[in-house]
């Protein structure tokens, strides 16, 4: 009877820990998913920013067509990227374009002075700053969630239930820094 009781007890924790495991798995995965919807949130802010920019600089710089539509098109394509990996490339892609776009925008003290532009530069400026925190939250989301899936006892658990290793969202490793947008 004693021993009966000894191997209940031993499955219960072992049932219970792997309860907790599987738990804790879960809610990793969810703070990533959480984290990736708050880039998103982020990245569409940003998106919905620049045509008002490209339109504030055009009034000013109507031959720069090429540049505008670099920036069009870069936005288009981190808009339809999807993924870790390819919304990183994309947006490696726009950060380039804008930097393009306000190296057009320098030649202009009008519109360096625009109270429009200003207000959109400074708009761009807080939103590239809430894209990087997000992206650190989530990186570092990402890091915990790999870490626990690929230790053990975690790992037998994540196998067991498909828990798949996640991607980080890696900026462009040449890049040296954020757009710049101050005159």
């Amino acid at each position: 009877m004693i021993g009966l009781i000894i191997v209940g007890a031993i499955v219960l924790v072992l049932v219970v820990v792997v309860i907790l495991m599987y738990n804790g798995l879960v809610r990793l995965r969810n703070r990533i998913d959480n984290a990736w919807s708050q880039i998103d949130v982020q990245l569409k802010r940003r998106y919905d920013l620049i045509p008002n920019l490209v339109e504030s600089v055009k009034g000013y710089a109507a031959h720069e067509k090429s540049t505008f539509e670099a920036v069009t098109q870069a936005r288009a394509n981190a808009l339809n990227a999807q993924g870790p990996a390819e919304q990183a490339q994309a947006e490696n892609v726009l950060s380039g374009a804008l930097k393009s776009l306000f190296a057009v925008a320098e030649a202009y003290p009008d519109l360096k002075a625009n109270q429009n532009f200003l207000n959109l530069q400074e708009e761009l400026t807080s939103t590239e700053d809430r894209i990087a925190y997000s992206r650190q939250f989530y990186n570092d989301s990402v890091l915990s969630y790999n870490n626990k899936i690929q230790t053990f006892p975690r790992t037998v658990i994540a196998g067991m239930f498909n828990f798949e290793k996640r991607e980080y969202f890696e900026g462009d490793p040449e890049a040296t820094g954020p757009v710049k947008v101050e005159f």
